[in-house]
């Protein structure tokens, strides 16, 4: 199933053409994963226990309605692949209103050391927790 959190818009999320900016779009993206993340057990702190933890490798997004100010949104999370040492996340995030999409995003998260900021594998206590999900 795929992880969601709902938010409001609110008047300090838009841009001077009053629809919500594109860096805040991205920010959601991330806090839709680290809510993901932690609803499964995996802190921040328990990364770092773990001495590992999730980078932004690359973000594509499409932008393809406006949400506005007082729009309630969902942003829709899921793992759709991964490779030893990196996992890709589909993200949607969609106006509750009529459910259109506003953005789709897909982000590749790299799993680096916190010693020394390199990739390393992704161990069997973090890859069990996130089952993979077709696109």
């Amino acid at each position: 199933m795929p992880f969601s959190i709902r938010l409001r818009v609110t008047a300090q999320e838009l841009d001077e053409l009053q629809h919500v900016s594109n860096v805040v779009y991205i920010r959601w993206i991330q806090d839709a994963a680290v809510a993901h993340s932690e609803a499964v057990g995996l802190s921040l702190e328990e990364y770092r226990k773990l001495g590992a933890v999730f980078v932004v490798r690359r973000h594509e997004v499409d932008y393809l309605r406006p949400a506005l100010s007082g729009d309630e949104v969902e942003v829709e999370t899921r793992v759709v692949a991964r490779s030893p040492v990196t996992a890709t996340r589909q993200t949607f995030i969609r106006r509750m209103a009529d459910g259109q999409v506003l953005v789709q995003a897909q982000t590749q998260w790299a799993y680096v050391s916190t010693a020394t900021g390199r990739s390393v594998r992704i161990p069997p206590e973090v890859t069990e927790r996130f089952a993979i999900e077709p696109p």
